[in-house]
């Protein structure tokens, strides 16, 4: 018998992390403004992905991937379900880990920049991949635009998100 301890993940939890990844779906799918080079989208997504994962840390990890990657076949975009849920997962990722602890906000802003720098670079690749380098260049401008977006809205969100999330963990 295996004496690997399993981590029981809590029913608010889970509803928590449904409903985050359903609002990052819809904020990627509601705000945006259409790139022509790669036929993409800049859009709000990230600014939730980045909340998602400094709420509610693991469960926010998967639900950031998983509604960036419905977005994505929800708008069509059938090429990206799997760059975008592996991108989004890893812009979560890093977001968690340095954000797991109180820092300053200036520090703050840093962990997101370079959660969004993973998210350009991710693209990058991905894009070099699908389209070549000359297109793939060409999207990098309109990423880092988004970039700055989720930064932004993100760090103004997150502790929005933290007080509603403490409320309902505290009933």
């Amino acid at each position: 018998m295996s004496s690997v301890k399993q981590k029981k993940i809590s029913v608010l939890t889970l509803a928590m992390g449904g409903v985050m990844a359903a609002l990052v779906c819809l904020a990627t799918l509601v705000f945006k403004l259409p790139v022509p080079v790669t036929q993409g989208y800049i859009h709000l997504g990230d600014a939730l992905v980045l909340v998602s994962a400094a709420v509610l840390g693991p469960t926010g990890i998967a639900a950031a991937a998983v509604g960036s990657m419905l977005a994505d076949l929800l708008g069509g975009y059938f090429t990206y379900l799997i760059p975008t849920f592996l991108i989004k997962g890893l812009v979560a990722l890093v977001a968690y880990l340095g954000l797991g602890k109180q820092h300053p906000f200036w520090m703050q802003l840093l962990v997101l920049m370079a959660a969004e720098a993973v998210m350009v670079l991710g693209y990058f690749l991905a894009e070099c991949l699908l389209y070549g380098a000359a297109a793939a260049a060409g999207a990098v401008l309109p990423n880092v635009v988004q970039g700055i977006g989720g930064v932004v809205f993100g760090a103004l969100l997150i502790p929005v998100f933290r007080r509603i999330v403490a409320g309902l963990k505290g009933r």
